[in-house]
């Protein structure tokens, strides 16, 4: 039998509705091995051992009288660390923000999948206020892939990346504004998903919801699904979410993807690549083919958007910088500061000149979903990297051009876009391939990556 923290949340749901496995030995066995391999690989940073398990006495309670609480009852999940949970900290992994700031309530993300019956493990790292594509920070130290603990998982959702990996848990909460779910999902070796902007309802007062979005990160694709079909509920917090229809993203999963019309972008016309990941890319579009689809090159045409991405997240971080005196911005990342403090000299008529090339992304990429259903991309052109490394030269923010050119351009577009395993290099780091969909497409970029899957059966470590 499969070890219990490596069962998707849906088997485990089949197990209790069979009355076959309880709620109780599902959370022991992702506590256990949460202590067993978190050390390693510095996933979490809280663990509410005793919560969990009440909550999960309650769960199988509930089995027992057949009456589940909702589609993720018993199910051990992880909460990236900057989303609130009533009565814990949320300190953004910044020593900005104190040890006594705890939330008042649950976020609207917190709330859905707690409503549905999920059960908290803990939170997971992030580095400081999310703000790049690996997890580290001054607060919770080095985060760790969970293939290789001499490389990152990737950020800013490493933590829920290595998690989810390690079966720390079936499901996990991450969040992307530049690629922050599906970075760690490519070098992690798992699912990840970015829905379609205001998909997810989230905190109206953040100052990132422009680009980010709540998403999964998940063993199986068909876990994702059901865990987007619990986030994606309305919450009135958040008047800008779309409107939810109460869609259950795991209708028409199967379909497989015969007869579409997918593009495959190599992505060598914006950098160099490390041979073995087109190599990787190479052969997922392949697979691709062999599926009945119909994958020819082509290249959407924009260049690389860092500086429309930039005048949107400069001024986000000087935001999240405001008024923390300079004795707490000496304990803070040294970049993350530069940032901000750019940030805030940016003069207002550039972030309107920002708007207008969003709008005109936005168009570019409306007109290539008109002849493509999908689009084929890379996540990154390198595979996991030393983790803990200074990773900026003195070009600064400038080193996303050298591996994160291809993830945040659908953040400025709001593009739904996931990151599938796709293979290894040699030395057996994973390598992720993005399905990127058009606006609301959801359901045909999970398609997609089921089929991807159905083929390429996802492989995790020991």
């Amino acid at each position: 039998m499969t070890d219990i923290h490596l069962l998707s949340a849906s088997d485990l749901v089949a197990r209790y509705r069979r009355g076959t496995l309880s709620p109780v030995e599902a959370t022991t066995a992702a506590l256990d091995r949460i202590e067993a391999r978190n050390e390693a690989v510095n996933a979490y940073v809280l663990v509410d051992r005793d919560g969990a398990l009440k909550e999960a006495e309650k769960s199988a309670a509930r089995w027992s009288k057949c009456k589940p609480k909702g589609l993720l009852d018993g199910v051990p999940l992880s909460i990236k660390e900057h989303i609130d949970v009533k009565g814990w900290p949320s300190r953004y992994g910044s020593p900005v923000v104190p040890a006594s700031h705890k939330a008042k309530q649950d976020a609207p993300v917190t709330a859905r999948l707690r409503e549905a019956g999920g059960i908290i493990l803990g939170k997971t790292a992030t580095p400081e206020f999310c703000w790049k594509g690996v997890t580290d920070s001054a607060l919770y130290g080095v985060t760790r892939n969970p293939w290789d603990p001499d490389k990152t998982p990737g950020g800013s959702s490493g933590g829920a990346g290595a998690a989810c990996a390690l079966g720390m848990g079936a499901l996990h909460v991450g969040t992307d504004a530049g690629g922050s779910v599906r970075i760690p999902a490519a070098f992690c070796g798992v699912f990840g998903l970015k829905p379609t902007q205001y998909r997810v309802p989230g905190d109206p007062a953040s100052v990132s919801s422009l680009l980010s979005q709540a998403g999964p990160l998940t063993r199986t694709v068909e876990d994702g699904a059901l865990m987007l079909s619990v986030m994606a509920r309305p919450d009135d917090r958040d008047p800008t979410a779309l409107t939810s229809d109460g869609a259950d993203y795991r209708v028409g999963l199967g379909d497989g993807v015969e007869g579409l019309r997918i593009g495959f972008w190599d992505g060598t016309r914006l950098i160099d690549f490390d041979p073995e990941v087109s190599a990787a890319l190479a052969g997922a579009a392949e697979v691709f083919r062999g599926l009945g689809a119909v994958v020819e090159p082509a290249d959407p045409g924009f260049d690389n958007q860092l500086a429309t991405f930039l005048a949107f997240w400069q001024p986000m971080t000087a935001r999240y910088l405001e008024g923390a005196s300079e004795k707490a911005l000496e304990q803070s990342d040294p970049m993350l500061v530069r940032s901000a403090r750019k940030g805030a000299e940016q003069p207002i008529v550039r972030h309107y000149q920002a708007m207008a090339d969003r709008g005109a992304l936005i168009e570019r990429m409306a007109a290539f979903h008109r002849r493509y259903d999908l689009l084929l991309a890379p996540v990154t052109p390198v595979p996991p990297f030393t983790a803990g490394r200074g990773i900026y030269g003195p070009e600064g923010d400038a080193y996303r051009r050298t591996w994160t050119p291809f993830t945040f351009p659908f953040n400025i577009t709001g593009q739904p876009a996931a990151s599938v395993p796709c293979g290894f290099t040699a030395a057996g780091l994973p390598v992720g391939l993005q399905i990127v969909g058009p606006w609301r497409a959801e359901a045909l970029v999970l398609r997609a990556a089921r089929a991807f899957e159905s083929v390429r059966p996802f492989a995790m470590p020991e």
